[in-house]
Order: structure tokens, then C-alpha cells, then sequence
């Protein structure tokens, strides 16, 4: 059994929130406790923006009279976001899937290896654009994408243009291997890090890994602008040849190319810059409850192995259960006092579209994964007593 990596706790909030204070003062937000423990606790509860300040930077945006394309809430947001994240040349984009889809136009890409251990959007992101998609099996323990597989697959796929990664349930890739691999072999190198806001490895941001990172800011996610999403590129050429990109192919007011619309509006910014303020008190709440999850679990259940130099934001629980009859049991259980739970990613992605052989290793882990209950609202207690259940069940 595979137990979980000694986490480390990330420090680089306390920076950030001393920038963001200079500007607005961080409002000191505390988790609203849920109803009684056997009566609906939900599986996520996306982040509620704080009214009072989202008042403020609504009558920002009525005294600006911007309302969207680049306007001044969309720029202060990108400005606290890279302060936030520790990294350069990001954009700001209306949601995650844009994100991947710009990001492969940016640097020129249209046949990806990928991981069919994610959720759909990964996947059906490119081959949407009518790119080429070939899976590659993940590692059993990370469930991220494996490297040694991945360069298989590409010594078997040597036209393919790059390679894309999640960052599953925010735990960090084996970026070096990653590194080494698309430098040795001349290919770009895509991370989908929708679940890894603020992961950091060795005080360096998982964003600035590759040659981009996305995100996503759907409301289910940590850190949200109730939907929306960000690019991060390692050269700024690549960030300008983006930003052309998503305003319909216009750059220094003429259209030098194709383009889409894909840009975040002053309201969706207005409520990110809000839910910025909060993310210190956020990650901390959550990384108090994944770790008591861990401590919970860890002798009963397959647990995730978590990257050894990484930081965790608590983004999600996972489990894995011993087999499908052991999972509907604790399915089951957890149904019966009103508790959420996700096969959270099931179907492997292989399943869904043509793959040239069965991803085994994504297929077998996706059997017997689930999701608990893990959201900024929870409570330590309420962890206490799924895990009770969760126990009860596998015993």
C-alpha cells in the first residue's frame, strides 16, 4: 500500500498577502459551519464572495465605464495573481478550456501526447480543435502522467508536438523528468494545473513549469471568478502571440490573424479580486483538512503519493479503494447520511475516445477512485465522522 509523502506547508502566502494589503485590506475570512454532521454535507461548496468588498470593485467598474476587453480590474487582477502565484506572463482567459485550447495554438501545436487520467476537458480540448490526441498511461502511485511511458509513446509518435500534463488533484508532476524529456526530444510541454493554485516545489511555482501552465477559475475551484481561467507562458513572445490570440486576432488595434474570443470580463475579475484576499485563510483551512484526512486514512486506504518537494493546497481527497464492490459500499454508506462523494475521474478518458491500446494502469485507478468531501465550509469534526464511515466499510 502506498502511503502519503511527507507534505510541506507553503510560506509564500505571507508575501503575498503583504502586497495585497498595500492595496485593499485582507479581510480575514473564517469557515461557516455546516449543518448537523448526519444531515447534507456537500461534496464541494464553491467560495462565497465577500459582499461588501465586491461592492467596492463593482462601483470600480461602473465609475470606469470598462466592462470588459482588458480593462482595469482584469489588469489589477493579473498583477495580484502573478505577485500571488510567484510567476510572469500570465493571462487571463473566460475559462479553463480556452486556456489549454489558446495555449496549443500559441505555441503552435496540433498533435498532443495526454493523460486519460483527468477530467474531460483535457482531452476533448484539443481534439475539439480537430487536434491530433494520443493517450499515454499514468504512474501508479502519482496518477499523474508517466514519463517513461510518455517517451514510449512519443518514440512511437515522433511527429507529435507536444506533451500535456495534469497536475492531478494538484499534486505536481515529476516536472524534471518532464523537462528532460521535451528538451531531449525538441517538444513543447503543456500543464493543465486547474487543481494546483499556489502548489509550489522547492518555493517555486508549478505554474512556471513548461512552456505553459493553465488554470482553471470555475466556481467549484479553489480559487474562482465563478468561471474563467489564466495561461501562464514561460516567454513572453508566446503570452503576446496568446493575448492576440483571444481578442479575435486583433494586436495594436489591426488583425494581424485567427483568433477566438476568449476574455475575462471586469465582473468576473471584480469577484476574483475578492476571492484573492481570502485565499491565505483558504488553503490553510483546507490543508488542515487534507491532513487530517491523511492521518485518518492512511493505514486503511490507497492513498495518492504526493510529490516529495511539493507543497499542497487541499483542492481534493482522493481515495482508492481495493475494488469496485469495496467503493459502492462506501458510496453507498456515505449516501445514506447525505454525503457527498465523486468517482472523480471516471471513465478513463481512453474509454471515452479511440485510444490505440487500453491505458491499464489510468483504467484500473479510475475503477476504484472517490472523491470525499473537502471544501473551505467543512469542518475538522465532519472529516472525523466520514472517516468513521469510510473505516466502518473496508473493515
Amino acid at each position: 500500500m502506498n502511503r502519503l509523502r511527507k507534505m510541506k506547508v507553503d510560506t509564500h502566502h505571507d508575501d503575498a498577502k503583504q502586497m495585497r494589503g498595500r492595496v485593499l485590506p485582507l479581510h480575514r475570512a473564517k469557515p461557516v459551519k455546516t449543518p448537523a454532521l448526519n444531515n447534507n454535507i456537500l461534496l464541494n461548496k464553491p467560495l462565497e464572495p465577500d459582499l461588501t468588498k465586491l461592492h467596492y470593485w463593482l462601483n470600480k467598474i461602473h465609475e470606469n465605464h470598462w466592462y470588459s476587453n482588458f480593462g482595469p480590474l482584469h489588469d489589477e487582477l493579473t498583477q495580484r495573481l502573478e505577485d500571488y502565484l510567484g510567476v510572469k506572463n500570465l493571462l487571463l482567459v473566460n475559462n479553463g478550456t480556452s486556456a489549454l485550447q489558446v495555449a496549443g495554438r500559441a505555441l503552435e501545436v496540433d498533435s498532443v501526447i495526454s493523460t486519460p487520467f483527468s477530467y474531460v476537458a483535457t482531452a476533448s480540448a484539443f481534439l475539439w480543435q480537430k487536434d491530433d490526441l494520443v493517450f499515454s498511461d499514468i504512474d501508479q502511485h502519482s496518477y499523474n502522467l508517466c514519463p517513461e511511458t510518455a517517451e514510449n509513446t512519443l518514440n512511437a509518435q515522433p511527429n507529435t508536438d507536444a506533451i500535456v500534463a495534469t497536475h492531478v488533484y494538484g499534486n505536481p508532476c515529476d516536472v524534471d523528468a518532464f523537462d528532460a524529456l521535451c528538451a531531449k526530444h525538441h517538444k513543447k510541454m503543456i500543464y493543465d494545473g486547474a487543481h494546483a493554485f499556489g502548489v509550489r516545489i522547492k518555493n517555486r511555482s508549478v505554474l512556471s513549469y513548461g512552456d505553459a501552465s493553465t488554470l482553471s477559475f470555475h466556481a467549484t475551484k479553489l480559487f474562482h471568478t465563478v468561471e474563467g481561467g489564466a495561461i501562464i507562458f514561460k516567454h513572453a513572445e508566446d503570452y503576446e502571440n496568446a493575448r492576440s490570440l483571444i481578442s479575435c486576432g486583433y494586436k495594436g488595434g489591426k488583425i494581424v490573424g485567427l483568433g477566438t474570443n476568449a476574455k475575462l470580463n471586469e465582473y468576473q475579475a471584480a469577484v476574483g479580486l475578492v476571492n484573492l484576499a481570502l485565499m491565505d485563510d483558504v488553503i490553510a483551512h483546507r490543508q488542515a483538512l487534507f491532513t487530517e484526512y491523511n492521518a485518518q486514512l492512511k493505514d486503511y486506504l490507497q492513498l495518492q503519493q504526493w510529490h516529495p518537494d511539493a507543497t499542497f493546497n487541499g483542492a481534493y481527497m482522493p481515495i482508492v479503494c481495493d475494488n469496485d464492490a469495496q467503493l459502492a459500499r462506501v458510496q453507498t454508506a456515505l449516501n445514506e447520511r447525505n454525503i457527498g462523494s465523486r468517482t472523480y475521474f471516471s471513465p478513463s478518458l481512453d474509454e471515452l475516445f479511440n485510444a490505440y491500446a487500453p491505458m491499464k494502469t489510468s483504467r484500473d485507478i479510475a475503477q476504484r477512485v472517490l472523491c470525499l468531501p473537502l471544501h473551505f465550509y467543512m469542518q475538522l469534526s465532519e472529516v472525523k465522522l466520514i472517516c468513521e464511515i469510510v473505516k466502518q466499510c473496508i473493515k
